[in-house]
């Protein structure tokens, strides 16, 4: 019975510094930008999303295996996410720091999202094999 947690770490150490950077931009950073009274519905709205993500992606790994689609849920999430941002972004009573976190916000989901495009792409072109040993009767 293999985790979510021990197949990402049978991946590329890569991946493994990728999950730290994500971590830090999209769940650790947004936290700071609860100082600014003009960005703490951010703030909340970056959290439901991450919340809403992980579950998705555990569900997904619970029914699908360690797959290119486990992605979609930052797909259907951060997409809309990124684009509230940058309007936030270019709010005239934004504060010089928080857009600057906003801007690094955007970056790492940007970053994520170009992933999590391209891997759900190549899971609708027809590589829909789970990572061996992560099938969902290996999972559950």
């Amino acid at each position: 019975m293999m985790t979510l947690e021990e197949a990402m770490a049978l991946q590329p150490a890569w991946l493994t510094y990728w999950i730290y950077v994500l971590t830090f931009g999209v769940f650790l950073l947004p936290l700071t930008l609860l100082i600014w009274r003009q960005t703490r519905l951010t703030t909340l709205l970056i959290i439901i999303a991450n919340i809403g993500s992980f579950i998705g992606v555990e569900w997904l790994f619970a029914n699908l295996g360690y797959v290119k689609l486990l992605g979609l849920p930052h797909i259907i999430l951060y997409t809309p996410l990124v684009i509230y941002l940058l309007s936030q972004y270019k709010r005239p009573d934004m504060p010089v720091l928080p857009k600057r976190i906003i801007m690094a916000i955007m970056v790492v989901m940007l970053v994520s999202l170009a992933f999590d495009y391209t891997d759900a792409l190549r899971y609708l072109a027809g590589s829909t094999a789970p990572f061996p040993g992560t099938e969902p009767s290996a999972a559950s």
